[in-house]
């Protein structure tokens, strides 16, 4: 067994800046049964199951600071901010209880407030988490929609419980299940398949509401992350994927994590490393020697007859060189990866002024906030981004991590985080060196127009459009998922843990069950070595 090599520190104490546990030639002179490429939340996962499993385990992370895109940073003094990943949602339950989460100070808030809808005509809706809050709220807005809504959530809960129970039975829990599978397990629940596999979000929405204000402030719940239109079919299941989970046992609940999602990964690596694991960082790996273990950029050779990857397909062919097999190689470049969304940090004096529902810190500062976009919009402004135009107005999501938590921020100010779309990959006039201020922007003016505070709140703002995301976290095109999360490439579509490449795995979103915090990728990928071992 190789000496316990890890600090003391939590990872926290450093913001995941851990450095190196020995010197490279030290760990090259070590006997190791597993490699795991990319210290994000999954890479960490499937390390702590290995290590607690007895085997030999050792993270290689190319960055200084670990966590991927789920980390923390500090942008401005003072500030603790979560740069890409904003709320916990599908982080799951099986994995915080058999890892122990709780016990290394994991601690989250539910943003039982829901989602709150300004609208251009100064109206307003709050889709409470509490079914009666909810229900009460949709009566007095559209009150012909309440069967309608009654009736969307009921399909969303027939899926939920039918794929993705409490326990073993949750269809996210080892082998991606065909969609044969699945449809058994629904029963001929034709609406349930409809929402997993056939419908837009525009199909969706209209087969259950009337109201178009309703439709307009749900639909950029099916595109989020995703590089189509909510017209596109398919993308009613982007909504569902994020609906599915069961964070606290609250089915569809998602909340904020004390000190930031970063929190996570930090966890997860301190975890890791009471297991026995070997964590390293600021060391890339240059070239994955399937069956062999890895070449570092320095040409050092680390050997381990397993090598798990947690960066996305594309950065992994691109490490496996003349040694990767045709067929796979051919599956992953069927795999769209080009990301639309820009992630925007915001420190603010106070939080956003809704001129619909007045005041700085309201009940709809505690969940999480849409500013919607009209059908039309939503039809025209992907075709501009992926022509490389900005257009005229974002969809933008909002979440407020300083009202759950005031740790995060200088004393007196409050952090904004914006998740939006749709921005172009590359400009048809310019880059995004010379455009990222005016985008930065664009996206407030999105936000402000329904503000009565906006942009003059603002204390400091950072802009991260899909070439950024890639540069600063790795992930290939900026795309968040680390390729599309649609029905074609979801479930038994998605790409293996194991792949044809003798002794290499993969454990990030691009496997099943898909993006987002989940750690269930990590896991899933530890079960499949251990299977084998």
């Amino acid at each position: 067994m190789s000496q316990r090599l890890a600090p003391k520190a939590s990872a926290a104490d450093t913001l995941g800046v851990i450095g190196l546990p020995a010197p490279i030639t030290q760990l090259a002179a070590q006997k190791w049964d597993a490699i795991v490429i990319g210290a994000g939340h999954n890479g960490l996962t499937c390390a702590a199951y290995l290590a607690r499993a007895g085997k030999r385990v050792l993270v290689f992370e190319a960055r200084e600071r670990i966590g991927g895109a789920c980390t923390l940073e500090e942008p401005w003094p003072g500030y603790r901010i979560s740069p890409c990943a904003y709320l916990a949602g599908l982080l799951h339950p099986l994995v915080i209880e058999e890892l122990n989460f709780p016990a290394y100070g994991y601690h989250w808030t539910p943003a039982s407030a829901g989602m709150f809808v300004p609208f251009d005509d100064g109206s307003s809706i709050q889709f409470w988490d509490d079914d009666d809050q909810c229900d009460a709220e949709i009566a007095r807005f559209a009150p012909q929609d309440l069967t309608g809504w009654r009736a969307m959530t009921a399909v969303k809960r027939r899926a939920r419980n039918a794929i993705r129970p409490p326990g073993e039975g949750d269809m996210w829990i080892g082998r991606a299940p065909t969609r044969a599978m699945i449809e058994e397990r629904l029963q001929g629940d034709q609406e349930a398949i409809n929402l997993l596999f056939e419908w837009s979000m525009v199909e969706y929405i209209e087969h259950y509401l009337q109201d178009e204000r309703l439709q307009y402030a749900l639909l950029g719940q099916g595109v989020i992350g995703t590089n189509a239109s909510p017209h596109d079919p398919g993308t009613a299941s982007i909504h569902f994927h994020h609906a599915s989970g069961r964070l606290g046992g609250m089915p569809g609940m998602w909340g904020y994590v004390k000190g930031g999602m970063g929190m996570v990964s930090f966890i997860l690596c301190d975890i890791a490393r009471d297991a026995g694991a070997v964590i390293a960082a600021g060391l890339p790996v240059a070239q994955i020697l399937p069956g062999e273990g890895v070449e570092l950029m320095g040409g050092e050779r680390i050997y381990a007859p397993i090598v798990v990857s947690n960066a996305d397909p594309q950065v992994t062919l691109r490490m496996l060189g003349a040694a990767v097999d045709p067929a796979w190689q051919a599956q992953v470049a069927a795999v769209p990866i080009t990301g639309c969304t820009v992630k925007i940090n915001v420190a603010l004096h106070e939080l956003p002024n809704f001129t619909a529902r007045p005041g700085t810190r309201e009940p709809h500062h505690f969940g999480q906030i849409n500013i919607p976009l009209t059908k039309q919009e939503w039809k025209d402004y992907p075709a501009l981004a992926q022509a490389g135009q900005l257009p005229p107005r974002l969809w933008t999501e909002l979440y407020f991590q300083t009202a759950h938590d005031a740790s995060v921020a200088p004393q007196g100010m409050e952090t904004m985080s914006v998740f939006a779309q749709y921005v172009p990959y590359t400009f048809a006039e310019g880059s995004w060196a010379t455009r990222r201020d005016e985008v930065g922007r664009l996206a407030i003016a999105s936000i402000a127009r329904h503000c009565s505070n906006l942009p003059d709140a603002i204390a400091h703002i950072e802009v991260m459009g899909p070439p950024d995301i890639e540069q600063k976290v790795g992930l290939t095109g900026g795309h968040i998922f680390q390729g599309e999360c649609l029905p074609d490439y979801m479930w038994s579509k998605r790409l293996s843990a194991r792949t044809p490449m003798p002794g290499v795995f993969l454990c990030g979103a691009c496997t099943h069950p898909g993006g987002s915090v989940i750690a269930m990728n990590g896991r899933n990928a530890a079960m499949e070595i251990l299977q084998g071992a």
